[in-house]
């Protein structure tokens, strides 16, 4: 097994890193509170996950955010205060947090993987990263989309599975552009040698600024994927 070095973040770096990620478990901790002890039961189930993994790496941004349209599309809210009508680009944000939610999950499980197993390949993690970034998030980004359709429909497994992988893989494909050009500036620009490693906070601060990337550019694809029909503005 490789002996992996890593590199000291600045202070100031580490100093934010703790904040950012201290907020963005409170946030999650919220979200999990309000659909949990508040009964703001989903109407998707999936989206119970979705919610408090968007708040883990968009901290007050994904709180604010759940609480002005995930909140408002429980029906346990539209009991009291009536059917929401949200707009367009709220709608295609909700599905875009959707596939961020898989991708989030894998890339969190991949990398931990890595740093615990000293996985690399061609002697460098950073392509390990993207291998198994990649595959985990299919895995968990098919498997939300799955869960997703089929709350919507009541159709074959294998029909059901097939519209999952069909919307799900140009989605994920676009997240993760945005995440792995971003985990390439943090392996050969920001600590080319040595590198941050897992076990560090600045590490997982910049896997959020990372995510929060990501989540920019599988927009547009989703924006596509919703006028081809192939997914549904949730």
């Amino acid at each position: 097994m490789p002996v992996m070095l890593a590199a000291v973040a600045p202070t100031w770096l580490q100093a934010t890193a703790w904040i950012s990620l201290a907020l963005g478990v409170v946030c999650a901790i919220a979200i999990l509170g309000d659909i949990h002890v508040g009964g703001f039961r989903q109407r998707m189930g999936v989206m119970e996950w979705v919610w408090p993994i968007t708040a883990l790496y968009l901290g007050p941004f994904g709180l604010a955010f759940y609480w002005r349209v995930g909140r408002r599309t429980t029906p346990r809210y539209v009991e009291r205060h009536g059917e929401q009508r949200f707009p367009y680009w709220a709608r295609v944000a909700v599905s875009a947090t959707h596939c961020g939610g898989g991708c989030t999950l894998g890339d969190v499980v991949a990398e931990t993987v890595i740093f615990a197993f000293g996985i690399t390949i061609f002697g460098a993690t950073i392509w390990a990263s993207y291998g198994l970034d990649y595959a985990f998030a299919l895995a968990f980004g098919i498997a939300f989309q799955f869960a997703a359709i089929n709350a919507m429909m009541n159709a074959p497994f294998g029909v059901t599975l097939r519209k999952a992988a069909k919307a799900d893989v140009w989605s994920l494909s676009a997240f993760e552009v945005g995440l792995f050009g971003w985990m390439a500036l943090m392996f050969w620009v920001f600590f080319p040698d040595p590198h941050l490693l897992p076990n560090e906070a600045a590490y997982w601060f910049l896997m959020q600024i990372g995510m929060a990337i990501g989540l920019a550019t599988s927009y547009p694809m989703n924006i596509l994927l919703i006028r081809k029909g192939i997914k549904e503005a949730m």
